[in-house]
């Protein structure tokens, strides 16, 4: 992987992209995982004006720390870089009892509640973009983005641009190798961090991410009877998350009305 070039690609496509559009850099959610990171430290690199924004809610303290860790270390490296820390539990907590929510009761609601999280940290980040003149940059990967749909629609897939959206997610981890992130960052284990009990991105899908990038790699290629073993059941849950995020993946449906009928 020639993670020097893709590196420079995707700081000169981030600069161009928000200079076209005269706008002013970028914000960007800082989580603590790797993507984020990466993406944020791309977003540095363009010397346009970006924007961290750090949004706990009910947020383990590993995960935070992690993230300041990284604010820290960029704001140490580049001149162009703000952040702040804005703790959204409380407005999490008010929603919560406004909807009168018992997800003891309704199991459902859990997921719910765990998208609402990422939605309003999305509501956050374009009201930050929106004073500031700055785009809200996506931290979507290509597994999560275009093969198993494992991010929360008009949440974290609520974005402006995507620019590692054509890398896997081992690509994301040898970009973070390449960027000399710090340690913690590259060896934290991948989480949504949308649960109050941590729930790791594997123990969720139930595949690691090396699995899944090989079978996305042959998608439409080969079929379920091209597989056995473990290979196959990564197969079968591929495809059964696949289809069911193709409401995420594909365009809105609009109903064509006749031109006769106008």
């Amino acid at each position: 992987m020639q993670t020097e070039k893709i590196t420079e690609k995707i700081v000169s496509w981030l600069k161009d992209y928000a200079q076209n559009a005269k706008m002013n850099g970028y914000v960007i959610g800082v989580s603590g995982g790797v993507d984020s990171a990466v993406v944020s430290t791309l977003c540095a690199m363009t010397g346009l004006k970006t924007l961290l924004i750090e949004m706990p809610i009910h947020q383990k303290e590993d995960q935070v720390n992690r993230a300041w860790e990284h604010i820290e270390d960029l704001k140490s490296k580049f001149s162009n870089i703000q952040a702040i820390s804005l703790n959204l539990t409380p407005a999490f907590d008010e929603l919560y009892r406004s909807f009168k929510a018992d997800d003891q009761e309704y199991p459902e609601e859990k997921l719910a509640f765990a998208n609402t999280r990422a939605r309003l940290r999305m509501l956050t980040l374009y009201y930050f973009g929106q004073l500031n003149g700055l785009l809200v940059c996506g931290t979507g990967n290509k597994v999560e983005d275009f093969g198993i749909g494992f991010y929360t629609k008009y949440g974290d897939g609520g974005v402006d641009v995507s620019p590692i959206a054509d890398l896997y997610k081992t690509e994301v981890y040898a970009l973070a190798k390449s960027l000399n992130l710090v340690e913690s960052i590259q060896n934290a284990i991948p989480t949504d961090g949308l649960w109050d009990v941590e729930r790791t991105d594997e123990q969720q899908i139930g595949a690691t991410y090396p699995e899944l990038e090989k079978i996305q790699k042959e998608w439409g290629t080969k079929t379920e009877a091209d597989y056995s073993g473990r290979d196959l059941e990564v197969y079968k849950i591929f495809s059964r998350m696949n289809k069911a995020a193709q409401h995420k993946m594909q365009p809105i449906p609009v109903c064509d009305i006749p031109e006769e009928w106008r």
